[in-house]
């Protein structure tokens, strides 16, 4: 089995400032556990293009982490950056993620076509936007998530 690491980070103003629990973060950390990925604390950041990136990068960067998951800001909303702030620190995108994850929502509600979510490498970190709420960061994280070790693998160098 590849060794995966993984941070999850969840992008909400009302859970960064204690207004509301959050629930997706804690989530996705479970389901990346039962897969036996190493999974670091969850972080909590503000709606905030700056406060994402910095999560993103100390992840990447200083964390080792493989895989960071996004959860939040990937709607139509104001305050909705968490794409923007990951492309900013994220150079190569993976658009088959993000097309796979809309498609399998779609199959759940239209509302899909909504989200603006981006998948897009640093370096050797596969960063993933997901959805908000629990249910649907639970529904497309499943969509996905068998690729994620073939993924590691080839960032690292092994092929294909």
């Amino acid at each position: 089995m590849t060794e995966v690491r993984v941070g999850v980070l969840t992008c909400s103003d009302r859970c960064s400032r204690g207004e509301s629990t959050d629930t997706s973060g804690p989530a996705l950390a479970g389901l990346c556990a039962e897969r036996g990925w190493d999974v670091l604390p969850v972080v909590c950041v503000a709606d905030d293009a700056d406060a994402i990136q910095q999560a993103i990068v100390r992840f990447a960067d200083e964390d080792g982490a493989s895989l960071v998951l996004t959860t939040g800001g990937t709607g139509l909303g104001p305050r909705d950056v968490t794409p923007e702030a990951t492309l900013a620190v994220c150079p190569r995108e993976v658009p088959g993620i993000a097309e796979a994850l809309r498609a399998e929502s779609l199959k759940i509600t239209g509302r899909a076509m909504l989200s603006r979510g981006r998948a897009a490498v640093r370096g050797t970190t596969l960063v993933v936007n997901l959805p908000g709420s629990e249910k649907a960061a639970r529904e497309t994280f499943r969509a996905f998530a068998d690729q994620v070790e073939h993924a590691v693998e080839m960032m690292a160098g092994s092929g294909h």
